[in-house]
């Protein structure tokens, strides 16, 4: 179990020191991501930029992914058809809940980055980090979107996930560092002893004071 998402973004600094030479970029899932990130991004001497994707819940279950969108018209949305037709999910539905979720990626664009460029990851390292892969759906449309951007290496970098998840996201990324791996994750909050809920303030704050650090704009 990890105490926080510090101490897990510090143990999975601790896997991924190799890559501290290779000029990398690590790119953190919001909001539970970006405590992740930061401490990655420290031990690496490397920016810490956002990577803005929103899972698609499920009609009466939001926390049940039944898809994901990402920002941006290049960043196709990935839906999981079994699971949709086992829960009957109605097409109106789902074409809601991504007019829903694109409204909220824009939002979150302007609070997060307030005009900012994203970071140029082209012919670099990008390391792609969560707190932790539940289903895998947002992931797989994060990991999507950063090898879009044509970047040298695509690294999945996460604290906990399923051993299934990972057998699944695996062809998306040329390496995987996943510190917990179990046969059965269950939920991400229980691997932490305290896993409350990351604000928009504190992404912003995070965000910011990884912006003030000396090599945060290493190029």
């Amino acid at each position: 179990m990890f105490q926080d998402r510090h101490e897990a973004g510090l143990r999975l600094a601790a896997r991924l020191r190799r890559f501290r030479r290779a000029r990398p970029v690590v790119l953190a899932l919001p909001r539970g991501g970006v405590p992740v990130g930061f401490e990655v991004a420290a031990a690496l001497e490397a920016p810490l930029d956002v990577l803005l994707v929103h899972k698609l819940g499920a009609p009466h279950q939001p926390e049940l992914a039944i898809g994901a969108l990402g920002e941006g018209e290049t960043a196709a949305p990935y839906i999981d058809t079994a699971l949709v037709r086992r829960l009957g999910a109605p097409a109106a539905y789902i074409a809601g809940e991504q007019t829903r979720q694109a409204a909220e990626l824009a939002r979150r664009r302007s609070v997060y980055c307030a005009g900012r460029a994203a970071v140029a990851i082209g012919g670099r390292t990008a390391i792609v980090v969560d707190d932790g892969i539940a289903s895998g759906a947002t992931m797989r449309v994060a990991l999507e979107m950063a090898r879009a951007r044509h970047p040298k290496r695509l690294v999945l970098a996460v604290p906990v996930a399923g051993q299934d998840v990972i057998a699944r996201l695996r062809p998306l990324a040329d390496e995987v560092v996943c510190v917990e791996m179990p046969a059965s994750l269950g939920a991400v909050g229980e691997w932490y002893a305290d896993f409350g809920q990351v604000g928009d303030d504190e992404v912003v704050d995070t965000l910011a004071r990884a912006a003030a650090r000396p090599g945060a704009n290493r190029g």
